[in-house]
């Protein structure tokens, strides 16, 4: 899902106008890596704004924070700034910027740049999706000289140091310009300071980028070249990556009914468990589901050990509270819908509700597709007349964005795409200012919610690691208990690649890919 997505996208210039690059296939460092990634590249690339899977896979290869993160582990490590501060736990944290880092474009970055871009974020007069991770813990940053800032914090924060990943810097003469964050929306103004630089923009199909000669950053590119398919449709992915014939040599969100086959077929399939999941989304200021017992109701209506053995084929289990059950911070919430079908009719009948009939709009991410069933069999089994509508997902939102009305949406999410720290993860569902508290679901302005935001806002605050986990813990009870929007299932991702061309791949817990530390095979 992506803030602020378009379906009319420009290409960028100077890049093949077809999903086909030379020297793809092969070894070398003349040769392309082509990849298949299961979403969309069509929504927002503004690193600020999107939610992408697609374009923050991209992101990590164009641009640099401060500090980035291990794309497992999560760890930071300096990026645009030498060093990460050796006292996180102090309210001020200096960056010197590397020396000779250079844009996309030629021209030297500055602590200008870093200040432009976190104004930006920080901005009460400007809605961006990255104000979430940072508005709450972060006062200002503040220009010393021309390559060092220093970032002034309201309380002590350590997890902070993770989220610069997520303030992506930008060169200020670039984006300062009337019009340009637009195009940094569309993809086609595209100039970071990373390993790769975006050559060809090419929505629908593919997004193609080359090695950027003068970076002098941690993570050097391997690759000469990289063409990045978009490819939603399931069969048509397993296709690419697989036999003789293949014409990639990785791929993300492999089908679990493929798994074996791709084995068979010589690739290395394997997943990470996260955060990954299905939610029901439900729209409050539509009766009935402004009560909390149709809600809930509807969550106990689904059989989710059945989805879980024939739609994911056993990967992935039943939601036992909003954070998935690896997370550090898990424990499973007072409320938790396992299958309770007569609970389900109960709650319906005490909310005076009969006769209910819902359109499930759904976004057509294929796993999500083949978990659809079993929601409608538990809701029309309990007397709810349910109607499939799985779409693709940039029609979803766009829908969303232009506050069209709806009932019910169930749609994919992964908040590690973010970060692991239980604080971000809930942020980015909910809060007062949050497209998904205030535009989406429209429950923001509710007493449960303000309730809610405002024990948030305290565990956020709170220096106690302990305290602070019991704290989040307690407020997610709220978020299970009202199920505005809530998981379903909790699914692990499944990543393919051919093993005799690619060296250094580790299957990551989100969507996307991460080739900072691959390279070809030996």
């Amino acid at each position: 899902m992506a803030a602020g997505i378009t379906t009319t996208l420009s290409a960028c210039s100077g890049g093949p106008k077809s999903t086909n690059e030379t020297g793809g296939g092969g070894k070398g460092s003349s040769s392309t890596l082509t990849a298949v990634i299961g979403y969309g590249n069509d929504g927002s690339w503004d690193p600020t704004q999107t939610a992408s899977a697609f374009a923050m896979a991209g992101n990590h290869h164009i641009y640099e924070g401060l500090l980035d993160t291990d794309p497992i582990t999560r760890e930071p490590y300096a990026a645009l700034a030498t060093e990460v501060p050796a006292d996180l736990n102090a309210t001020t944290w200096k960056f010197t910027l590397r020396e000779g880092a250079k844009w996309h474009d030629g021209q030297p970055v500055t602590a200008d740049d870093v200040v432009f871009v976190f104004e930006r974020i920080l901005d009460p007069d400007t809605a961006t999706l990255a104000k979430g991770f940072f508005a709450s813990w972060l006062k200002e940053v503040k220009k010393v000289d021309d390559k060092s800032v220093e970032l002034h914090l309201k309380f002590p924060f350590p997890d902070g140091a993770a989220r610069l990943t997520l303030a992506k810097i930008m060169p200020k003469h670039v984006f300062s310009k009337a019009g340009a964050w637009d195009e940094a929306m569309k993809g086609t103004k595209v100039v970071g300071s990373g390993p790769y630089r975006m050559t060809s923009h090419q929505p629908k199909t593919n997004t193609t980028f080359e090695a950027f000669a003068d970076y002098n950053g941690p993570r050097k590119a391997a690759f000469k070249k990289m063409n990045w398919l978009t490819i939603v449709d399931a069969s048509a992915r397993v296709a690419k990556i697989s036999g003789a014939s293949a014409g990639a040599q990785i791929s993300d969100n492999i089908p679990y009914a493929n798994i074996d086959q791709l084995k068979k077929g010589g690739l290395t399939v394997e997943g990470g468990a996260g955060m990954n999941n299905l939610f029901l989304m439900f729209n409050t200021k539509h009766k009935p589901f402004d009560d909390v017992r149709v809600r809930q109701a509807l969550h106990y209506a689904i059989d989710k050990e059945k989805m879980v053995e024939v739609a994911l084929r056993g990967h992935g289990k039943p939601a036992t509270s909003f954070l998935n059950e690896g997370n550090p911070s898990h424990r499973p919430a007072k409320t938790v819908y396992g299958y309770d079908p007569e609970k389900a009719e109960q709650l319906l009948k005490d909310a005076g509700v009969s006769g209910l009939k819902i359109d499930l709009m759904a976004v057509n991410v294929s796993w999500i597709v083949d978990c659809l069933p079993t929601i409608k069999e538990g809701w029309d089994a309990i007397g709810v007349e349910t109607t499939l509508e799985p779409q693709e997902t940039t029609a979803v939102f766009t829908k969303l964005d232009q506050k069209r009305d709806f009932q019910v949406v169930a749609a994919a999410s992964n908040p590690n795409q973010f970060g692991l720290d239980a604080d971000l993860i809930m942020h980015y569902n909910y809060g007062p200012q949050n497209l998904w508290s205030t535009t989406y679901s429209k429950w923001a302005s509710s007493s449960e919610a303000k309730n809610l935001f405002k024990l948030m806002d305290r565990a956020t605050a709170e220096p106690d690691a302990g305290k602070k986990k019991q704290m989040t813990q307690d407020y997610i009870d709220i978020v299970a208990e009202n199920a505005v929007l809530y998981p379903v299932v909790h699914s692990e991702l499944m990543t393919a690649w051919d093993p005799e061309k690619l060296t250094g791949i580790v299957a990551q817990p989100y969507p996307g890919i991460n080739l900072l530390k691959a390279k070809w095979a030996n």
